[in-house]
């Protein structure tokens, strides 16, 4: 049974004004007479084949982003496939400007994933993940996605927490006739080929779900339920609840699975004429997708080092020998339903289940201050990862046109959706090895013992739930006035979100034992039930300890409420200017809790500034003004002007600390974060040939007050914490370009190959005021360069895809490459320097065979160059991981 615990939750109305519903309409494809001889069939069929794979699968959207008053770019479902890219988060690297971190979030024009904002289907949405903010894209398969939008600048109809950019998934939604497509897949990864650490979990892990094996005791989770702890039992019941944990995470090699996935869904479309003298449509969609994979990786995770005579740098603590394998198993579900009547009403429902389990194993060598490689020793730490994140949202969308009212629109919107994630039973077991023959080989089996500390080994039991309830509606009405266009536009949008996060660390101490030996490679052999309940103890001491802090719980909860007002002119076929104004009142509480009381963590008499610790509000008015010169039917040209903030995210002001997946550094939030102020501006130049072809060039400059940035504390032992805190004023600035180029002019087989990408050039600036930032982090610190790039900013991003069609139709294939420049990670402090990723060239080759009309064969293989992410500080590695070259083969048949 899943450990959760049953506490008082806050429940704030929180409600935001969002962007128009995004309703998908129904195709209108024309049917194929069947009565055509066999040449004359293959003829259409190639032409028709020909024409979407070679220029459609790259411009099938060109005319949406074209038709944006704002900057937008726009990925359909064509180009996710033609990449073989599996997921939303893999596929939106391929846009222009946007990088892919941990593989999951999305950095736009370099700006971390706090200054970008998700929605789905236009509506907003919870994230499992107490990491980050937004959503990790991952979770996304790329079968259910019909496209994905990035707008890159400001508009007064969507919310104006904005910085980057924001991003938009939307979901396939009702087909134009009958489909019913069934698809599966097999690959692996050339890491895979030799043996993987694994570990006995549990039954049903192959769908992704713990059967109980991780859960802690259930006589520990009813002393959490009534808050009584572990001091409260005897030193015998202290005992009998340490002998029922799990102790079997002891890892062991054996041999990797291959990868494999299977999807399918079911769709239909039904007409009915003459309801009530006008006809109505109806049709739904379903689909199902399972993916089950693996992932062996050699790591390198350094933590602190030693800055020798020669200014070079030396590991003194840290593990420089690390073997990983990951196994990850997902599933998602979705059910549409729409309704179209006479053409002018249409309404959507949507239903989404996704869910995505991570089981990680980790055995790592390395070193500690006290246990020096030169004494001959070294410490060995069993880590187990395990966590399930899940995705569940319910939509309603609707669509009115009123030709009786002036053709009035009025578009509305209901979404609830939460997400969860949890983290049973992850576990840290640290041993030593001694080297005790001094032969310089360290004997896993004969050479180590459970390390003898306060904290041999360390449970942690994690549960977070997060709850978004958004609605909102639009109303446009449309107007000809001589030769004007124009479209007045109002509408508001509310969101109410709150979380409610569980976490309890068990620490084990083997100091307890009085003269026990603890030799050994397995706590299962080691901590023997008979040890642990007969085994005599030093004095009052408890084998098992509750070391859980202030701020391991805590409640929060947000409340956006937005309005917003838009006029769109169009003017003599020539000029188009869309501006508006849009007023939010935000406001954000979080409130910790005390793991021992339940109670909140507040001074029993608070103050106003303990109170104000606590909560976050403020409302103003954002503008925005997009004009477009449109030269011909070719060429036109850009210019935006907005105003936006980025506030400050739960996470981000929660007293909790958090692990970052990218760097396992400990992250401490900071209660008095302030938003920041954005200015942004942006310009760009569009041409669109009737060939497909088409080239854009946009400038953007971004100037910010107070934006919110990441610093680094220093650490007594273990990894660095990093604390978040706002510098005082920041700028980012750049260049981007966009093409698509055909080979038509060479003849021959030129005609059969195009060339597509983008280059993203910028740079940006952070200046720091240091005694700032301990005054609001309470931290001291000397920070290395309080003048520097932004976190996470590459001052490059390069996408190229060189695509081949065969003229009979039935062969294409792609080259991708991706690369972004190298982005600080970690800022460095007390003289070191900030540790930057450094640049990950992807290469990927997709090649598609169509063996009939409704059958389709792919073959994909990723990081072709076989590149590894790294993190380095002075020409210092700092963090290493392998990925492997992976390889899939997958099999669809559309009836």
């Amino acid at each position: 049974m899943k450990t959760q615990l049953k506490i008082f939750q806050l429940s704030l109305l929180t409600k935001a004004i969002g962007t128009s519903v995004m309703a998908a309409t129904f195709a209108t494809v024309p049917s194929v007479a069947l009565a055509q001889d066999e040449a004359e069939q293959e003829a259409i069929e190639e032409v028709v084949v020909k024409a979407s794979r070679l220029k459609g699968t790259a411009s099938a959207v060109i005319e949406e982003r074209k038709n944006q008053a704002f900057v937008a770019d726009i990925l359909g479902a064509e180009q996710i496939a033609r990449t073989g890219d599996s997921d939303a988060a893999a596929a939106l690297r391929r846009v222009t400007g946007l990088t892919l971190v941990d593989g999951k979030f999305i950095y736009v024009r370099g700006l971390g994933e706090r200054y970008s904002s998700t929605t789905l289907n236009g509506a907003a949405v919870p994230s499992p993940d107490p990491t980050r903010t937004v959503i990790p894209l991952d979770l996304f398969p790329a079968a259910i996605i019909e496209s994905l939008s990035v707008q890159k600048s400001y508009s007064a109809s969507m919310p104006a927490h904005f910085g980057g950019g924001a991003v938009d998934i939307r979901l396939k939604t009702i087909p134009s006739d009958f489909t019913l497509q069934i698809g599966a897949n097999i690959g692996g990864n050339t890491d895979n080929f030799d043996n993987g650490f694994t570990y006995n979990g549990g039954d049903d892990d192959w769908y992704g779900e713990d059967d109980g094996t991780r859960a802690a005791p259930g006589r520990l989770q009813q002393l959490w339920r009534t808050y009584e702890g572990l001091d409260s039992v005897t030193q015998m019941q202290n005992r009998e609840i340490a002998a029922q944990f799990n102790r079997d995470y002891d890892p062991y090699m054996d041999s990797v699975n291959p990868d494999v996935g299977l999807d399918f869904a079911l769709g239909d479309r039904f007409d009915f004429d003459d309801v009530f003298d006008q006809d109505l449509r109806v049709g739904f969609l379903t689909s199902l997708s399972y993916d089950n994979e693996w992932q062996v990786t050699e790591q390198y995770e350094g933590q602190d080092f030693t800055q020798r005579q020669d200014g070079s740098w030396s590991l003194v603590r840290g593990f420089d020998d690390v073997d990983a394998t990951e196994h990850s198993v997902r599933f998602s579900g979705m059910f549409n339903l729409g309704f179209e009547y006479a053409r002018d009403h249409r309404i959507d429902y949507s239903a989404i289940m996704l869910r995505d389990t991570r089981d990680e194993v980790k055995v790592k060598l390395g070193n500690t201050n006290n246990v020096l490689l030169s004494d001959g020793l070294r410490v060995r730490d069993n880590q187990t990862i395990y966590e399930e994140r899940q995705f569940l949202a319910n939509q309603f969308r609707g669509q009115h046109n009123f030709p009786a009212l002036m053709y009035l629109g009025f578009d509305w919107k209901y979404s609830n959706a939460r997400s969860n994630r949890y983290a049973p039973g992850n576990v840290t077991t640290r041993f030593i090895l001694a080297d005790e023959n001094q032969d310089g080989i360290f004997d896993l089996e004969n050479e180590s013992s459970l390390r003898k500390a306060t904290t041999a080994s360390r449970y942690t039991f994690q549960d977070l739930n997060d709850r978004v309830e958004n609605y909102g509606f639009n109303v446009s009405l449309p107007l000809t006035l001589d030769r004007s266009e124009i479209e007045l536009k109002a509408g508001g949008d509310f969101i109410e979100k709150s979380r409610d996060a569980f976490a309890r660390r068990i620490d084990w101490n083997t100091l307890a034992f009085a003269n026990y030996e603890l030799s050994g490679f397995k706590v299962n052999d080691i901590l023997t039930d008979d040890a642990i309940l007969n085994q005599p103890l030093n004095g009052n001491e408890g084998i098992i300890r509750d070391t859980s802090v202030a701020g391991d719980d805590y409640l929060s909860a947000q409340m956006v409420d937005a309005y917003y007002g838009e006029i769109d002119w169009f003017y003599d076929n020539t000029w188009r200017v869309s501006a508006g104004v849009r007023w939010e009142d935000f406001r954000q509480v979080v409130a910790p809790l005390d793991p021992a009381t339940g109670q909140f963590d507040i001074p029993s008499e608070p103050t106003v500034d303990d109170l104000a610790e606590l909560a976050f509000k403020e409302d103003d008015i954002y503008p925005a003004i997009a004009l477009t010169y449109i030269l011909d039917d070719q060429m036109q040209f850009r210019a935006s002007y907005g105003e936006s903030a980025v506030r400050p995210d739960i996470r981000e002001v929660a007293p909790a600390t958090y692990i970052d997946p990218l760097t396992e550094f400990p992250v401490g939030g900071t209660p008095s974060v302030v938003s920041t102020q954005i200015k942004n501006y942006d310009l760009r130049w569009e041409w669109y040939l009737d060939t497909g072809e088409n080239l854009s060039v946009g400038l953007f400059y971004k100037d910010m007050v107070k934006p919110i940035e990441a610093v680094q504390s220093p650490a007594q032992d273990g990894p660095p914490l990093i604390r978040i805190a706002n510098a005082e004023d920041g700028e980012v600035y750049g260049i981007e370009a966009e093409f698509l180029k055909d080979f038509t002019f060479l003849g021959g087989f030129g005609e059969d190959i195009f060339l597509s990408g983008n280059v993203t050039l910028s740079d940006s600036e952070i200046n720091i005021d240091t005694q700032n930032v301990v005054e609001q982090t309470g931290v001291s610190t000397t920070i290395t360069n309080p003048t520097r790039r932004m976190t996470g900013h590459s001052e490059y991003v390069v996408n190229l895809n060189l695509s081949w069609d065969a003229p009979n139709g039935n062969h294409s294939a792609t080259l991708a490459y991706n690369v972004f420049g190298d982005r600080i990670i970690i800022p460095g402090i007390d003289g070191r320097d900030d540790a930057y990723e450094q640049p990950f060239h992807s290469v990927d080759f997709v090649y598609t065979y169509y063996p009939t009309y409704s059958s389709t064969l792919k073959f994909k293989v990723n990081n072709l160059l076989d590149e590894k992410k790294q993190i380095e500080f002075e020409d210092t590695l700092l963090r290493s991981s392998t990925y492997g070259i992976g390889f899939d083969i997958a099999f669809k048949w559309d009836f």
